[in-house]
């Protein structure tokens, strides 16, 4: 065995340890712990957001993409959102031990099905630091334990992070190995976690770029809670509001471009394209977006042409893909075809053709007249998000701490036995 084999194997251990540990804690006590990470990330704000500066001006160094150097960098003001989502999930009812329903059969049994924690959560994830505190809050309040593992690019940034929270975690009275961050950059870490930690790992989360992503899925050996790429979309049906149509693909699109949320396809009907169209790419062009369109789009209003390869791209970029569509059925027949089952939006007055878009695209979230960048657990209530799940089984959507329990049921009984 290995130092690292050694090594992983020992915090996969510690991490069951502790997690067999924060099951059975009081939820006041995972409560307190979750106020006092908020208090510790304040607290030591200036050496985390130091240690970011130098994972940035190295990212910058090495010439990284700028949406890739957006997602790694921390200001005060989002170091100040991270906490203040911690803040949120503390403030959020324990999931732990609920009562998902309850119902008492013929047989005179009463029985519960009730939330219980997965146990360990392994996290695998790229450039955004602020993920080593939501995935740490969101486990934490759902009574699991979790292993972090960062991209090299911020490793000082998610050390510091981590840091404060286990400090937290030691001034609540639980053990600072609920929370635990990889050692080392080398990839192997990353397979072993994949392996599973000889048991200790009950599911991967990955959240990064689409090679890390399909790396995970390919190669886990335990369940995995994730999506590939977020290619979204706006569709602007005939029955818009025009302010609104503007409005929302602007936002969609320009608000981040670099997460998965923004809409990388503008879908709009044939009826109210030359109308509404040129407005909107108006709007877009002046916030510095990029335009692609199919023949029909740049008809209406100047653009570059859109091949068949942009309707599959999530650019996480100030570009947009225009495509002129005939109706409802061609705009979810597009979706159907390119989308990656993340998020897509319809903007109508309709009522009914808004209630079929909702019922017949098969995404994790479906949104009418909102824009997609409210895709995002925060936003949903959860305080923050390990991720969103494009999956079918288990978790779909963004995952709080509610999509990190399990249940199990609880029966009682007052002396049956079952007949032979």
């Amino acid at each position: 065995m290995t130092f690292l084999e050694a090594q992983m194997r020992d915090i996969g251990q510690r991490a069951r340890a502790a997690a067999t540990a924060l099951a059975l804690a009081d939820p006041a006590q995972r409560t307190t712990a979750l106020r006092a990470m908020a208090q510790h990330l304040r607290a030591t704000s200036a050496a985390i957001l130091a240690a970011n500066a130098a994972d940035v001006a190295r990212a910058k160094e090495k010439a990284l993409a700028e949406s890739f150097i957006d997602r790694l960098a921390l200001t005060q003001q989002r170091l100040e959102a991270v906490a203040a989502g911690v803040e949120t999930i503390a403030a959020l009812p324990d999931p732990v031990g609920a009562v998902m329903a309850e119902w008492t059969p013929p047989n005179g049994l009463t029985i519960q099905r009730v939330r219980t924690p997965i146990g360990v959560i392994g996290m695998i994830f790229e450039s955004r630091p602020n993920v080593a505190a939501d995935a740490g809050a969101l486990a934490l309040r759902a009574g699991n334990a979790i292993i972090l593992r960062g991209g090299s690019d911020s490793a000082d940034s998610v050390a510091a992070i981590v840091a404060a929270l286990r400090v937290a975690l030691l001034s609540a009275g639980l053990s600072e190995d609920a929370i635990q961050a990889a050692p080392t950059a080398d990839r192997a870490a990353v397979g072993m976690m994949l392996a599973g930690l000889d048991g200790a790992v009950d599911v991967i989360v990955p959240r990064g770029g689409k090679t890390l992503v399909a790396r995970v899925q390919e190669e886990a050996r335990v369940p995995v809670f994730a999506h590939l790429e977020g290619v979204c979309h706006t569709y602007i049906h005939t029955g818009a509001d025009r302010a609104k149509a503007v409005a929302i693909t602007v936002n969609a699109k320009m608000r981040r471009v670099s997460v998965c949320g923004a809409t990388e396809t503008l879908l709009i009907d044939r009826a109210i394209a030359a109308a509404v169209l040129p407005e909107i790419v108006a709007a877009l062009k002046a916030q510095g977006c990029t335009l692609r369109g199919d023949d029909e789009a740049r008809g209406i209003v100047a653009m570059e042409t859109a091949t068949d390869e942009d309707w599959r791209t999530e650019y996480l970029a100030p570009i947009l893909a225009v495509r002129v569509v005939s109706d409802l059925e061609e705009a979810m027949a597009h979706i159907a075809t390119y989308g990656s089952q993340h998020t897509d939006c319809i903007v109508t007055e309709d009522e009914t053709t808004a209630g079929r878009f909702l019922r017949e695209v098969d995404s994790a979230i479906v949104l009418h007249n909102a824009s997609t960048q409210f895709a995002d657990g925060g936003e949903f209530g959860f305080g923050g998000e390990i991720g969103i799940a494009t999956g079918r089984l288990h978790a779909r959507g963004p995952v709080g701490a509610e999509q990190l329990t399990t249940f199990k049921y609880v029966v009682r009984g007052s002396g049956q036995i079952r007949p032979g």
